[in-house]
């Protein structure tokens, strides 16, 4: 049986298909300054920075997913669209959007095909909070059903 690690919309990373090697989180807080005459300067919490996400990982074809996971993903990134992020256990991360997808290929067959293929996938979050999560799985219900 094979073991989910993270899911993108409809998109599946399995060890058979797109797995990472690497999930870096990037958080980030806004606390302003405002300048004050003899003392250091105030600052204030305004809420939070955008959230990414990175994946990267290498991906051999003869034994792991290769350029239909790869289009897929590219795919995802075409429509612009919002998928909610679960992990393998089943947590919501969020609803995130691809921001870009970058390759690379390497040691290749005579006819050019590759046997390397390393990616990095940016994703970025665009759902405000844990509520705004409910009500894009809603969204994404109706999508699929209407698919």
């Amino acid at each position: 049986m094979e073991t989910k690690m993270l899911a993108l919309g409809q998109f599946v990373f399995e060890q058979k298909n797109l797995p990472y090697q690497e999930f870096q989180q990037q958080l980030a807080w806004r606390h302003p300054a405002g300048n004050r005459v003899g003392q250091r300067p105030a600052h204030q919490f305004t809420g939070p920075e955008d959230e990414k996400i990175t994946l990267t990982g290498v991906l051999i074809p003869e034994l792991t997913g290769g350029e239909s996971a790869i289009e897929q993903i590219r795919i995802m990134g075409d429509e612009g669209l919002s998928w909610p992020l679960i992990t393998g256990m089943g947590d919501i991360l969020g609803m995130f959007v691809v921001e870009s997808l970058s390759t690379t290929r390497s040691v290749f067959f005579q006819d050019g095909t590759a046997r390397r293929i390393e990616y990095t996938l940016n994703l970025l979050r665009v759902d405000d909070d844990d509520t705004a999560v409910e009500e894009d799985e809603m969204e994404f219900d109706q999508r699929m059903e209407a698919a």
